[in-house]
């Protein structure tokens, strides 16, 4: 059970986002295992909140289209070409840096992708989109509590994240062995995307394990 469940994590962590919506998330769900699955809900939600600037020039929508085409062609090295040049030309978009760090991670490049992260949340520092890629980005390399406080950051100014619940279920019950914390954001998540039926299992077993662990303590007082 813990090793498929941080198969699934490593695996989600390690995608690429495909997808643009300037409205916001279109309201996919990560419930099938899948490498890329994470990352194309958090490119969804990268440019959340931008409709409320005043005006999107033309140019810029259009050379997003573009480059995100080309990210869900699969061609990610034109895809960070277009990117960058779309930073230089836009800088003011967070949604542009989130997807650049979603690049960066899927080559493994941990500074380029906290370079990128450290952007998007210097222009708007409650993306949701970012604080969960930051909190990927922190866990794979062992900051847990720095992790935790992202994650808790993403679902606190957005709560019906689905991904940073169950990122934060993860990070409580593989590194962080705090298993009704666990429980509680799986089933956060759960209520959110509907049946999982791998998460359902989980629940089912970290239900369990915390009952006995319950018991366990009555009887030591």
């Amino acid at each position: 059970m813990f090793l498929q469940r941080l198969t699934r994590t490593s695996l989600m962590a390690a995608g690429l986002g495909l997808m643009l919506a300037f409205a916001g998330c279109s309201g996919s769900s990560p419930t099938r295992e899948s490498a890329e699955s994470q990352q194309r809900s958090d490119a969804e939600l990268a440019v959340e909140g931008e409709l409320a600037a005043p005006v999107i020039p033309a140019e810029a929508l259009t050379l997003y289209e573009q480059a995100t085409a080309v990210m869900a062609a699969g061609d990610y090295v034109d895809a960070e070409l277009r990117f960058k040049e779309f930073v230089l030309l836009y800088p003011d978009y967070p949604g542009a840096f989130v997807n650049l760090a979603i690049i960066h991670a899927n080559n493994e490049n941990d500074p380029e992708t906290r370079a990128a992260l450290d952007a998007a949340l210097a222009l708007n520092p409650d993306h949701p989109a970012a604080l969960n890629q930051m909190g990927m980005l922190l866990r794979r390399n062992g900051n847990f509590l720095e992790a935790e406080a992202a994650y808790l950051k993403a679902v606190t100014v957005s709560p019906d994240y689905a991904l940073a619940h169950y990122n934060l279920g993860v990070l409580y019950e593989l590194y962080l062995q705090r298993l009704e914390a666990a429980l509680h954001h799986f089933e956060a998540y759960q209520a959110l995307v509907g049946q999982d039926k791998q998460v359902e299992k989980w629940i089912s077993d970290l239900t369990r394990r915390v009952a006995a662990n319950q018991r366990t303590a009555n009887v030591a007082e």
